[in-house]
Order: C-alpha cells, then structure tokens, then sequence
C-alpha cells in the first residue's frame, strides 16, 4: 500500500512538485494542506507528514504531529536560529527529519564541504554564495545556512564570525571571517558554491540544481525511511547514510 502523506504547504511550488513526484516513489498525497485549512484532521490519518509551508507554520505543524505521534519531514525555512533550537527540541520528541535541502547532491556538497574545511583550515579563506529566484523570501537559504553552520562546526567558530556581503571600508578580511552572499533574480530553482581561497589557489565545491523535482523526490524518500525510526532529530545525511 502506497505510503499516506499529509502535506502542508501543497499548493506552494515544493507542494506542487512534492504531489507530481508522489506516485513515482510508491507515495500518495492523500491530504494536501495549506493555511486555513484543518491541519489536525489531515495529520491524524497519514502515515507520515511533510511540512513546505511557512516558517510561522512549524511550530503548530510539529505539535500536530507530536500530539498525533506521526512522524514528521520538514523541509521549509527562515527560522531564526532561536527558533529552530527551540523547535528541534520538540521536534526530537517524535520521528523527524529535518533538512535545508533535500537534494542528493546537495548532500554530497554538504559531506565534501565538512571535508574540506577539515583539510583546508584556517589557512584558506571561507565564503558562500548562494542564488535563488526573484520569489524567494528567506536569506541565506536554508541550504547555505547548512553549509555554514558545517564550516563553524569545523572550524570551531561563532556565528559572530560571519560577514553577510561588505560595503564600505572594511579594512582586511580577519583570518577568522566566513563570508555569506545572497543572490536573488529570475527564475534560478538555487545555485550554491563554498569557496575556499589561499595566495596562489582557489578551491570550489559547486552545486547548480536545474529541476525541482530533486527536492521533491529527497522529500518523499525522506518520509518512506522516517516512519520507521525512532524518536529523534534527522537530516538528509542520516537518510542517505552519509553519517
């Protein structure tokens, strides 16, 4: 029997190519949902839910699921980085995926990236740059915000040492920078680069998504590996065995 998945946020561009992917990964969307609709209801039947809505929305989508005990994908973002510390302490209370990207090799990117700024060091400057379409309303994407926190990770940084673009005199780049750029026009789906630059050489990791469908069939797989774990935080990493 194909999987029952609740999706809030489906009539968004993700909702929309999250229900045309379905039926290709054995999954059926058997209650799209959307702001004034009756989220509770359609939670409380599915097998599994995934949330591309709003980030005002997360909070109420992951008490649904707690209280329904369904286990949860969420894909949406623009929270604050108090928010979502708040919000993944809840969300640990069920089976939940959470992710910026849901891309294969968005992941991969995010894999490469913790093991070049391992090798690499302090010694190479750091910057991400990242580009979406005109209609995005978040920045960074959740994508580089991801890639950043890896960078911090290893690097054993702040997030005070981030530089969100230049302007002005700004004096020498500090050893302990990393820079984050935000690009917005068109109808680019999201393009995202980790540069790491040195005197003599310049490293690039580089992804260029051209369908949105990755996302959406990341999304789906997601749901079909979630209901089967136990309660807790995952990403795509855990998903694809990347950990």
């Amino acid at each position: 029997m194909p999987l029952q998945v609740a999706l809030v946020g489906a009539k968004g561009r993700m909702g929309q190519a999250i229900t045309a992917a379905a039926p290709e990964t054995g999954a059926v969307i058997a209650w799209p949902l959307d702001l004034g609709d009756d989220l509770a209801a359609g939670i409380q039947k599915a097998d599994a839910v995934i949330d591309f809505s709003f980030h005002k929305t997360t909070a109420e989508v992951i008490r649904l699921c707690t209280a329904a005990k369904k286990p949860l994908v969420i894909g949406t973002t623009g929270h604050s980085a108090e928010e979502k510390a708040a919000l993944l302490k809840e969300a640990a209370k069920i089976p939940c995926v959470w992710s910026g990207n849901y891309s294969i090799g968005v992941n991969l990117l995010f894999a490469l990236t913790r093991q070049a700024t391992k090798i690499l060091g302090a010694d190479y400057d750091t910057e991400v740059i990242e580009m979406h379409h005109r209609f995005k309303k978040d920045a960074p994407s959740g994508t580089a915000a991801r890639l950043l926190e890896i960078i911090l990770e290893e690097r054993k940084l702040t997030a005070e040492s981030l530089r969100h673009g230049r302007q002005g005199i700004t004096g020498e780049r500090k050893p302990n920078e990393v820079g984050i750029h935000a690009l917005r026009g068109g109808d680019v789906i999201g393009d995202h680069t980790v540069m790491f630059a040195a005197l003599g050489e310049r490293v690039e990791l580089t992804h260029k998504a051209s369908d949105r469908n990755i996302f959406a069939r990341g999304s789906l797989r997601a749901a079909h590996w979630i209901v089967s774990r136990p309660p807790g935080v995952y990403d795509m990493q855990d998903v694809l065995g990347f950990k």
